[in-house]
């Protein structure tokens, strides 16, 4: 619960924290620093058990970020070398996360710095809203790993930055800097480092002063909009994929290689 006043309470879920520094507002922490808060299976559960409580709440704004030297350095060594479930639940369990982020009923703000990559990048696409640091670096490697992009990344990456840029950087998986994200739209406001979590916050008062049920009317609506234009809903046909990339060899060829560069 909230504390009386808007006091910050935390509630800890192994590598996923939540507080809430005022009645309006929820912070969603990744807290695995020390893998760049990569995601494995249980980041993934702890993520959407995360936003399911926040979804509960009357609360106007939820910040998502991740603690210590990046926002999410995306899939885990483990999660990629299938030693936590086969492909198709690894799939399906992203996918579960992605939409429980989605669904969050108050705005959604992703606070990036650092590595933001693969599943990471899924992941703020999610997100209503996107400030990022002018240190964030960003990249897409699924292809170069041998595996399509899952968790319905293509269409909300189509969203966001349009199909001929999202084609050119899920295929080419070139990395991008936080500048070209903002001249793409993927990111609303760069600022300096030093600077990230004062401009997250102010653009969070400027939504905490607004009527929440306008907001969650306006984002319903918008949401509505954007799964016309590219559905991202329900797509279990990326899990399957992933699933087919662990049988076609040259994919596994590529797998295996990541792989090793990894390990050495």
């Amino acid at each position: 619960m909230a504390a009386p006043g808007g006091g910050v309470v935390w509630l800890p879920m192994s590598d996923v924290a939540v507080s809430y520094p005022s009645p309006d507002r929820a912070v969603i922490t990744i807290t695995r620093d020390g893998s760049l808060n990569s995601l494995n299976s249980a980041t993934l559960r702890r993520l959407r058990e995360a936003a399911q409580e926040v979804s509960q709440r009357p609360l106007k704004v939820v910040t998502l970020r991740g603690e210590g030297r990046a926002f999410c350095a995306g899939a885990d060594f483990a999660l990629l070398g299938g030693e936590e479930g086969p492909p198709f639940d690894v799939g399906e369990l992203g996918r579960e996360m992605t939409e429980a982020v989605e669904a969050i009923p108050a705005v959604t703000i992703a606070v990036l710095h650092g590595a933001v990559v693969g599943g990471g990048v899924v992941l703020a696409a999610c997100c209503d809203l996107r400030v990022a640091a002018e240190d964030a670096y960003f990249s897409i490697p699924e292809v170069d790993v041998g595996l399509p992009l899952g968790w319905a990344g293509v269409p909300r990456l189509i969203r966001e930055i349009g199909p001929a840029l999202a084609r050119e950087l899920v295929m080419t998986c070139r990395p991008f800097t936080a500048e070209e994200a903002l001249r793409a739209g993927f990111v609303n406001r760069v600022a300096p480092v030093a600077q990230l979590e004062e401009a997250a916050d102010e653009l969070a008062k400027v939504l905490c002063a607004k009527s929440a049920y306008a907001l969650r009317t306006v984002k319903k609506t918008m949401r509505e909009a954007a799964e016309q234009l590219a559905p991202a809903w329900g797509r279990s046909d990326d899990s399957r994929l992933l699933a087919g990339a662990a049988q076609d060899p040259e994919s596994r060829r590529a797998m295996d290689d990541y792989m090793s560069r990894r390990r050495s």
